[in-house]
């Protein structure tokens, strides 16, 4: 079985290369499923530290490659 893992993207700075703490080792599904949450987007985030992030290091959406 394929498993996901979840980064988060920048605009300005790209994905980085690190993963996103407890989101490693998910199906694509559950891969799926996180990244089209509102909250996990700056241009659809409404949560105060969501809002938080974006005011401080810019636009970023969170994504998701396979683990190798």
């Amino acid at each position: 079985m394929t498993l996901y893992k979840i980064v988060r993207c920048y605009k300005d700075r790209g994905c980085g290369p690190k993963t996103r703490r407890g989101f490693v080792g998910l199906t694509l599904e559950e891969a799926q499923a996180h990244c089209s949450h509102p909250e996990t987007s700056s241009s659809t985030c409404i949560m105060p530290a969501n809002t938080a992030h974006t005011a401080k290091w810019g636009a970023w959406f969170d994504g998701y490659e396979e683990v190798k």
